[in-house]
């Protein structure tokens, strides 16, 4: 079986040697690309494809979540794991909705970083225990003053579907979907649809169950 094929992008030099030497020390793991920018992240990724890439967040020339989205178009096969320091809970929404398959803080062990990137190349989306349990114990159940009208739109725009879609998967008026959508980012406290796709989507990752 071949090698799980990794980059790593983090503008440190000392930072992303030491990962690189981790990941390449662990049995089924090759890293294929390094880049400490965005713009040489997306010229290596186009050129080398690799399986996945782990992408720290903050970079001389623009974010994590820039890399990720170019991605989507330059390298749609490779899976993104965010690697950084920041435990911030709009930059994990923010790398959710990008795409992002996991969400690591840099103080977890190596053989974490290896387990991840396996679990990603196979196919599935985590997020670091650490970051879940802090977010379950900081945060009520925002969709707790939720109707059940309101509960499905939710679920439905973390499955990616308009106004339009909702609208018809309900039997319902797309201005009745909007209104929806007005009054549940007012009851979780959020603003914008896309951070709604966001949380759904972190929240079904920690195993939620809807």
């Amino acid at each position: 079986m071949a090698d799980i094929r990794v980059m790593i992008i983090d503008d440190h030099e000392v930072v992303r040697r030491g990962i690189a030497e981790v990941v390449d020390r662990a049995d089924g793991l090759t890293v294929v690309a390094e880049a400490g920018t965005v713009a040489e992240a997306v010229r290596r990724a186009e050129l080398v494809h690799p399986d996945v890439a782990l992408v720290d967040l903050r970079l001389p020339d623009g974010t994590g979540i820039d890399i990720i989205s170019r991605f989507n178009e330059v390298s749609p096969t490779t899976k993104s794991i965010v690697l950084t320091s920041f435990d911030d809970d709009d930059a994990l929404a923010e790398s959710l909705n990008a795409g992002a398959k996991a969400y690591l803080l840099k103080s977890v062990r190596g053989t974490e970083i290896t387990e991840h990137i396996r679990a990603v190349a196979a196919g599935r989306t985590l997020l670091d225990e650490r970051t879940i349990s802090r977010r379950r114990a900081d945060h009520n159940d925002p969709t707790a003053d939720l109707t059940p009208s309101e509960r499905k739109v939710l679920l439905l725009i973390g499955d990616g579907l308009s106004n339009r879609e909702i609208g018809e998967k309900l039997g319902v008026a797309e201005k009745t979907v909007k209104n929806h959508i007005t009054s549940l980012l007012s009851k979780m406290g959020l603003q914008r649809r896309t951070q709604v796709a966001a949380w759904v989507a972190g929240q079904r990752a920690a195993g939620w169950r809807n």
